[in-house]
C-alpha cells in the first residue's frame, strides 16, 4: 500500500512554472537580436504542489542551483519546453545566475527567427507571462509527516528554462498525476482510485417508473394520450 513517505522516492525530470516579468530589450550593437531578461525561478517562497495523496508545500532553497551552475550545465531556452532552442548556454547566447530572488537568466535571442518574433510579441502583449524551468532534484528535505518537501539542490544539465503558456503553476494550479504514479499504486489503492472514478463517470440513475394502478403511472398514461 502506498504511504506517503513514498513522496520521497519520486525521481527523474520535473518541471515547475512561476508568474514573472520579463523585460525584452534590443541587444547594443547587434542588429536583429534582442535580450531577454528575468527570472526563471524563484526561491525561499513555498507553493502548493498535488500529488496522489492530495497537496503539500514545496519550496526552493537559497543556494539550491550553486552546484550544477558552477559544472557549466547544457540549458537551452525553449517556448513550451519543445521546439527549437532559442539560446543555449555552450554558445553563449543563454546566461544563467543565482541571486537572492531565484534563477536570474538572460538571453540573446535571434529576431530574424519567426518563432522567435511570435514569442516576444506575445510576451509584449502579456498574453504569455510565465517561465517553466526543467530540472532533476538532487538533494531534498522531507518534513516528518511529508507535507513540506524542500529542495535543497538541484540539477539543470540538458534541462532547460521555457516561456510558457500555462505551465504547471505550482502557485496558482494542481499538477495532474502522472502515468508513473498510477503504477506505484498497491493493488488496495488501485481499487479504490478505480471504484471512485467509476462512480464518478457512472450514467445517471434512471428513476423506476411507478407501478400499474399507481395514480402517478395513470396520470403519466393519461397525459401521454393526450401528448402533454
Amino acid at each position: 500500500m502506498s504511504v506517503k513517505s513514498d513522496r520521497a522516492s519520486a525521481s527523474g525530470i520535473v518541471r515547475r512554472a512561476f508568474p514573472v516579468e520579463l523585460e525584452v530589450r534590443a541587444k547594443k550593437g547587434a542588429t536583429g537580436v534582442s535580450t531577454i531578461e528575468g527570472y526563471a525561478s524563484v526561491t525561499e517562497q513555498p507553493y502548493e504542489m498535488w500529488d496522489m495523496f492530495g497537496s503539500y508545500n514545496e519550496v526552493l532553497r537559497t543556494g539550491s542551483f550553486a552546484k550544477t551552475l558552477a559544472e557549466t550545465p547544457q540549458v537551452q531556452l525553449l517556448l513550451n519546453h519543445g521546439g527549437l532552442a532559442m539560446a543555449y548556454t555552450q554558445a553563449g547566447t543563454l546566461r544563467l545566475s543565482e541571486d537572492t530572488v531565484g534563477l536570474h537568466m538572460q538571453a540573446d535571442v535571434n529576431t530574424k527567427r519567426s518563432d522567435v518574433n511570435d514569442m516576444l510579441l506575445a510576451m509584449e502583449e502579456r498574453s504569455v507571462d510565465e517561465m517553466s524551468f526543467a530540472f532533476r532534484v538532487t538533494r531534498q528535505l522531507w518534513s516528518p509527516d511529508y507535507d513540506q518537501r524542500d529542495i535543497q539542490e538541484v540539477d539543470l544539465h540538458r534541462g532547460d528554462v521555457s516561456v510558457v503558456n500555462f505551465g504547471a503553476n505550482p502557485a496558482t494550479s494542481v499538477g495532474a498525476m502522472r502515468a508513473a504514479d498510477f503504477d506505484r499504486l498497491g493493488d488496495d489503492d488501485a481499487r479504490a482510485l478505480m471504484e471512485r472514478l467509476q462512480l464518478r463517470f457512472a450514467p445517471p440513475a434512471v428513476e423506476p417508473e411507478p407501478p400499474a394502478g399507481h395514480p402517478l403511472s395513470l396520470y403519466l398514461a393519461q397525459a401521454a394520450a393526450l401528448d402533454l
